[in-house]
Parts: C-alpha cells; structure tokens; sequence
C-alpha cells in the first residue's frame, strides 16, 4: 500500500500531538522492539518511534530495517522521531482521505 502525498499531510497531522510509543536505543534493534512495535501498529495503525543511535547513516539504516520487517508506510522523519502507518485490515481506526 502505498500512500499519496494527501493521505501523508493527513496523518502527519494526526501524528503531531503524539508521543513516541516506542524506542530504539544505542544497542540497536533487537526481536523485542520489532515485536513491540507490530503490537503497536496493530494496535493504533499510527505510531512514532524514537530513534536514539549516533549516527545518521546508522539511524536511516535503521528505519530502512523497521519499515522492512513491520510492513508499515514511512509517514515523516524528523530528527530522531519517526512516523509509521500500517493499516489494520481487521478493524481500521484512521479513515485515510482520497488519493
């Protein structure tokens, strides 16, 4: 699924009064952030991650990795605050705005 510029403007706004449900720390991704972050987009479709490694190279591989294995849409990164999107196909909770 891939999202139109619209339906990004509409969930970055959705995402501005939202605090990072989960975090990456210096160690890394591990099968336990990858694990929480699924139950989290499962659970609000919408979520920000906080990213705290040194490098911005590092980071960008990084959010390459969680957006890989969770199958969600890279909505907007800013810093080290990231904003993914995956659609509950089971019972959807954000309504998306038309292409």
């Amino acid at each position: 699924m891939s999202l139109s510029e619209k339906q990004k403007r509409h969930l970055r706004g959705l995402a501005h009064a939202l605090k990072p449900v989960v975090m990456v720390g210096q160690t890394g991704l591990s099968e336990a952030v990858l694990g929480e972050l699924g139950q989290a987009l499962d659970a609000h479709e919408l979520v920000k991650v906080k990213v705290r490694t040194g490098d911005r190279n590092e980071r960008s591989g990084q959010i390459g990795t969680l957006v890989e294995t969770t199958g969600a849409e890279l909505v907007q990164t800013i810093g080290q605050i990231v904003v993914l999107f995956r659609r509950n196909t089971d019972k959807p909770k954000i309504a998306l705005p038309g292409a």
